[in-house]
């Protein structure tokens, strides 16, 4: 489907049944595309796009030994023992630093796993239909690289709640949707609570979207504002190994 247009899309390679599970919002935050896909699927749907800004949850780059020359500078004894915990770009150890639990990046490609692998691929193939990193200067096609969890702990302020928990992908559809996001409302899970189906266990989930789907909305929510309200992000990183792009100004010491 071509949109006039720009879009803002979402892409998590870590979920659903297919290889790619992709959410698109427009300029005023209407969800206009939610889907998932194969390779193919998903590169032609944002090879129709006039203009798109596209986030992806995975890394872009292999870790390439900032975080393991840091701990070997700060060491007492360089050089005498092993680095612990030097296996994660430096982004990923300022996150952790602030209390933001994520993956680490290996140093290379084989050895990340499969969802990483597959984030690599569609960077490339990224880059072969003309996207280029966000920048000041512009562009139709532009990517930025996002992290779900990451996102939603500045959005809230704290650490979520479980995501594969009911009231965890509650708390999310309700930050989102708080956000301005123009997606199903949340509360309306609680209109179709009675007591009959709390005795039977029959609890109406429809209204809260899955987690994977929290996920690219999430990242497409950060596509939106960085390219719109690009003032209230923030790069975490370094752009050897890639910058991951969250959706506030500035970190909390601890989340």
């Amino acid at each position: 489907m071509l949109f006039t247009d720009s879009v803002y899309v979402g892409i998590d390679p870590a979920s659903g049944r297919k290889a790619f599970t992709y959410a698109a919002l427009d300029r005023n935050l209407n969800l206009v595309t939610l889907a998932d896909g194969e390779m193919e699927d998903l590169t032609a749907f944002l090879g129709a796009q006039r203009s798109a800004i596209v986030a992806i949850n995975s890394p872009s780059h292999v870790n390439c030994g900032l975080v393991r020359n840091k701990l070997e500078t700060e060491s007492l004894t360089p050089g005498l023992h092993q680095i612990r915990g030097a296996e994660l770009r430096l982004g990923e150890y300022e996150l952790r630093a602030h209390g933001i639990l994520v993956t680490g990046t290996p140093a290379r490609a084989e050895l990340c796993p499969a969802w990483m692998q597959a984030g690599f691929q569609l960077y490339a193939k990224l880059s072969k239909l003309g996207f280029k990193p966000l920048s000041k200067e512009g562009g139709d096609y532009q990517w930025i690289e996002t992290h779900p969890h990451a996102c939603f702990c500045v959005l809230l302020d704290q650490n979520p709640l479980p995501k594969p928990t009911l009231e965890g992908r509650l708390q999310r559809h309700l930050i989102l949707h708080e956000r301005g996001l123009r997606i199903k409302d949340p509360m309306d899970f609680f209109e179709e609570i009675t007591r009959f189906k709390l005795i039977k266990g029959i609890l109406p989930t429809d209204p809260i979207y899955p987690a994977e789907i929290l996920d690219v909305l999430a990242a497409a929510y950060t596509a939106w504002r960085a390219s719109n309200q690009s003032d209230q992000t923030i790069k975490i990183g370094d752009e050897r190994e890639g910058w991951i792009v969250l959706p506030v100004n500035e970190l909390k010491p601890k989340y």
